[in-house]
């Protein structure tokens, strides 16, 4: 039994930092309560500026966690953009999909739903 091996396992614990847009499903967040900032960001600036975050993270410069806090259109940003444990069919399909495929403590790409623009931490 190689506890390595993730794709068995059932669930998966992840962290996330989203930034909505003008094509988000829901145009408001925690920060942005009327939607003012969000129905004028454009999908690309939401994309690039993930980019730019995931970059800084990468390397080391900032920490994902910080960032969540004060950059994710998700409530999750108050625990540092933590969304706990979940299993399959739990979350939108692009999103699941691409936790699942970490590895612990890997930052993914840039994810994107119907939600926004996302990057993913897989921690457990």
């Amino acid at each position: 039994m190689s506890s390595s091996s993730s794709s068995s396992s059932s669930t998966v614990r992840a962290s996330h930092i989203l930034i909505k847009h003008q094509g988000s499903r829901r145009k408001a967040s925690w920060k942005d309560p009327e939607g003012q900032v969000i129905s004028n960001t454009t999908r690309d600036a939401a994309v690039s500026r993930l980019l730019a975050i995931r970059e800084d993270i990468v390397s080391g410069k900032a920490k994902f966690e910080d960032v969540a806090t004060t950059v994710s259109d998700c409530s999750s940003a108050k625990r540092g953009g933590d969304l706990g444990k979940f299993g399959r069919g739990q979350m939108q399909k692009p999103f699941e999909d691409a936790t699942f495929s970490l590895k612990v403590g890997e930052i993914s790409q840039i994810v994107e739903t119907d939600s926004g623009a996302h990057i993913i931490k897989r921690t457990a």
